[in-house]
């Protein structure tokens, strides 16, 4: 696996390459200077925990014979104050999901991610505490 980043202009927007040719463009906070032409590099890491999840959630399912309509996923990061650096102390996901769905097939398909197969999650783990909640159509489960 192999990233480049460059920069991209005499400020702090920079662009990720990947090997396929897709591209990231990532920025600064605007209170050093950025100009908001991308997405800040925590936030991404947080992203990266949605999407790293998200595809195991759908893999599980698949296996299950379970379709979701729609999934949704929502990550709120908390990081320390004060510190540098400023690493995240805590974490909340949250797995919605919609369509003809056993919720306990949904159950175990997100703790079966979060707890044991999600690269980013684990490579979180050691400085945050991570919770997840998941609600099917609606209804919390």
């Amino acid at each position: 696996m192999k990233i480049k980043v460059h920069r991209e202009n005499d400020k702090f927007h920079f662009r990720a390459h990947n090997e396929s040719g897709n591209t990231i463009d990532m920025d600064a906070n605007p209170a050093i200077g950025g100009e908001g032409k991308g997405a800040r590099p925590m936030e991404l890491l947080l992203a990266a925990l949605g999407g790293c999840s998200g595809i195991d959630v759908v893999s599980i399912l698949q296996k299950q014979r379970q379709v979701a309509s729609d999934i949704d996923i929502e990550i709120h990061g908390e990081r320390e104050a004060g510190k540098e650096p400023s690493l995240f102390k805590s974490i909340e996901v949250i797995f919605r999901l919609q369509g003809e769905l056993d919720a306990d097939k949904v159950k175990r398909a997100v703790e079966l991610s979060m707890d044991k197969y999600c690269s980013v999650a684990k490579t979180l783990e050691p400085t945050a505490s991570i919770r997840y909640r998941i609600e099917v159509n609606g209804a919390g489960l």
